[in-house]
């Protein structure tokens, strides 16, 4: 049924801005700070990159081990009190990190933060702003995904001229205060005051409660998709700037080419909203997943040349920021709104679990394999999986 005119003023755009801004901020400064310390942490610990990537895989273990909870609490309760306290659990935290002196504090540290990541980051704005819109709803979607396409572009250069300059305590510090500052009054002040209730959802779907879904076997398919992908991306990015190092580059130039990252994955998401009115989610994703691969096997076969590089980032960047919004539209598309929290909690475990291994697995098999070559090879096979399980979740469907 078409939705009235008069239910339009009901679209708030001005969330999705205040979110954007939100989402710069807290992957900037919590998820992608850590490849920028992860060498001054194991200098300063006087630990191994195992075990301090160790602390940093815990920390998004425990997000994904609570989003299920976030997600139904969502569902039950808004977001807005939810995401201000993610805002001051990531200020605390990242103040904390600033003063870690061993192991058993820096994992501490971060198991705070990883609470913080689970109520800050892309799952629970997702739940927010599906309940929040009307029409548009894979709209808002793309366009924040747009602003936290920046992250990276904004905080890894800033993050690595202001170690250079100050050190990576007072680096932790300054990014505390910019998620007490700036992120606590976007979330308090923008975000509605009390849960909306879910808005009508278009198309064929029709509203599944999780316990159905959970009986559905596309549902496992698509968790497999989404956790192979994330793995390798959450691999790849934690280990992108010593994978390019490997490659005979500087430090300032693997961070340099690691910003070009965030403008690719605007990129990919200008060309999914671009063609989002006429071609579903789901077929999307198929041309999304196929890209972590193809950039995986590119960045292997690169010599030192500024093209390869380049074309590695472009896939790589692209491919990740499609996928970002296939992960927040194929639920709607297959399930439906009233239960979206919880149905997109129930799926992003599995992926958030496949993030915190991914840095973990790379570790890993660097120390059985002889470079990072093969560990990208490696990957590229496991993003090939991923594909697969896609593929066999829209057969089922179709």
């Amino acid at each position: 049924m078409p939705v009235p005119a008069s239910a339009e003023p009901r679209e708030p755009w001005g969330a999705v801005l205040a979110l954007g801004i939100t989402q710069i901020t807290a992957w900037g400064t919590i998820f992608y700070l850590f490849p920028l310390l992860l060498e001054p942490l194991q200098a300063a610990l006087g630990a191994s990159r195992l075990a301090v990537v160790g602390a940093f895989s815990g920390a998004l273990l425990l997000s994904g081990l609570l989003a299920p909870v976030v997600g139904r609490s969502i569902d039950l309760h808004g977001g807005r009190l939810l995401m201000a306290a993610g805002s001051v659990l990531a200020a605390v935290g990242l103040t904390a990190l600033a003063r870690v002196n061993s192991l058993a504090q820096l994992y501490a540290v971060w198991a705070l933060l990883g609470v913080a990541m689970a109520c800050t980051l892309y799952e629970p704005a997702f739940a927010v702003l599906t309940r929040a819109f009307v029409r548009h709803h894979r709209r808002a979607i793309a366009v924040l995904t747009l602003f936290g396409g920046f992250a990276s572009t904004v905080f890894w250069p800033l993050g690595q001229t202001l170690i250079d300059a100050y050190g990576w305590r007072s680096t932790a510090m300054a990014f505390g205060a910019i998620n007490l500052l700036l992120c606590l009054p976007l979330h308090l002040l923008v975000l509605p005051r009390r849960p909306l209730p879910p808005a009508p959802t278009a198309g064929k779907a029709a509203s599944v409660p999780l316990q159905a879904v959970l009986r559905d076997r596309r549902f496992y398919l698509l968790a497999a998709a989404f956790t192979a992908n994330v793995l390798v991306f959450s691999a790849t990015s934690v280990h992108m700037i010593a994978m390019l190092v490997a490659k005979g580059l500087t430090a300032a130039q693997a961070a340099g080419y690691g910003a070009l990252f965030g403008p690719m994955q605007v990129a990919g998401r200008l060309a999914e909203m671009m063609l989002g009115q006429r071609v579903a989610p789901s077929r999307v994703g198929l041309a999304a997943l196929a890209m972590l691969p193809a950039s995986l096997i590119l960045l292997v076969l690169s010599g030192i040349g500024a093209w390869g590089f380049i074309a590695f980032a472009l896939l790589y960047g692209a491919g990740n920021g499609v996928m970002t919004i296939v992960r927040g539209t194929v639920p709607v598309e297959l399930y439906g709104r009233d239960h979206y929290g919880a149905v997109n909690g129930a799926l992003a475990a599995p992926v958030l679990l496949a993030k915190a291994a991914g840095p973990l697995v790379a570790a890993l098999a660097l120390l059985a394999v002889p470079d990072y070559d093969a560990v990208a090879m490696l990957l590229a096979t496991i993003a090939g999986s991923a594909l697969v399980f896609f593929g066999l979740a829209l057969r089922r469907w179709n």
